[in-house]
């Protein structure tokens, strides 16, 4: 397995679900791991208690973990993917209301890239009208990000799984980080780079590699097809953070796969426990 040059950081919102949330970033620790990411764990609750806030903060120092990549709110997660910054209505409600947690919860744990999902296509509102309420969100979102030094990370996600997502290619989501750019004058909006969905749309990842590694501010994988660990799929792992290496990225890499049947901490195997701490 090629990596030797990454550090790599696991997704405690797809792994270790078989624990309870407080619980997962000491197994995380625990398999060797001390970088950890999030998609926004409450799904109902754009804004939380407090308390629930300060327990996982709590979570995350008590066990060693630093928290470095956090979704904003994205409605149910998972799937299938979904977003709320673009859909009218209550879920843009729930992303506004959201971005300030996020970004304050960001500054206290140290995390300095978020992630903002875009939403589906939507009867009764016209592709145009969801674009501009988007990019309106985005760059509140930016700023938001910017004042806690946290780039804004823009992911395509895959047609397949997600049909009404208007954002599936690499292309359409560095198009859109380009416009948040454009529109805040910040230059804080990056590509997440998700090798699974860029694989399951039918790119040619290494390409996608070579044109996108300059604008990407994290890194995302599991195997395809299945959303399996590294080699439970087809996909030549070895050769693609080789790739990621010679193009210049230095960033995470993120484990955000399902781990099938198994505990999560039996799923690592492919990866050496020197190469786990980030």
């Amino acid at each position: 397995m090629g990596g030797a040059e990454h550090r790599f950081t696991v997704n405690l919102s797809i792994l270790f679900t078989e624990l309870p949330l407080l619980e997962r970033p000491a197994a995380a620790a625990a398999a060797g791991f001390s970088a950890v990411e999030l998609w926004w764990p409450w799904v109902d609750a754009p804004v939380p208690e407090k308390a629930e806030l300060d327990a996982l903060r709590r979570a995350l120092n008590d066990a060693g973990t630093q928290l470095t990549g956090l979704n904003f709110y994205a409605g149910q997660l998972p799937g299938p993917d979904r977003g709320s910054l673009s859909i009218p209505g209550e879920e843009s409600d729930r992303f506004q209301k959201n971005v300030d947690v996020v970004a304050g919860f960001a500054e206290s744990t140290g995390c300095t890239a978020l992630n903002a999902l875009y939403g589906n296509r939507v009867s009764g509102v016209t592709p145009e009208e969801q674009d501009q309420l988007a990019l309106e969100n985005l760059a509140s979102a930016a700023h938001a990000a910017d004042r806690v030094g946290a780039v804004l990370l823009i992911e395509a996600l895959n047609a397949i799984e997600s049909p009404q997502c208007p954002v599936v290619s690499a292309p359409k989501a560095v198009e859109i980080a380009d416009k948040v750019n454009e529109a805040t004058g910040l230059g804080n909006a990056k590509f997440l780079m998700d090798l699974y969905h860029m694989a399951m749309n039918g790119e040619d990842l290494h390409k996608v590699i070579d044109e996108y590694t300059a604008r990407t501010a994290h890194v995302q994988i599991a195997d395809s097809p299945g959303r399996g660990a590294p080699g439970t799929g087809e996909l030549d792992f070895a050769g693609l953070l080789d790739r990621l290496a010679e193009a210049g990225y230095e960033g995470r890499i993120g484990l955000e796969y399902k781990p099938g049947d198994v505990p999560s901490a039996d799923t690592f195997g492919w990866l050496p426990r020197e190469l786990r701490s980030a």
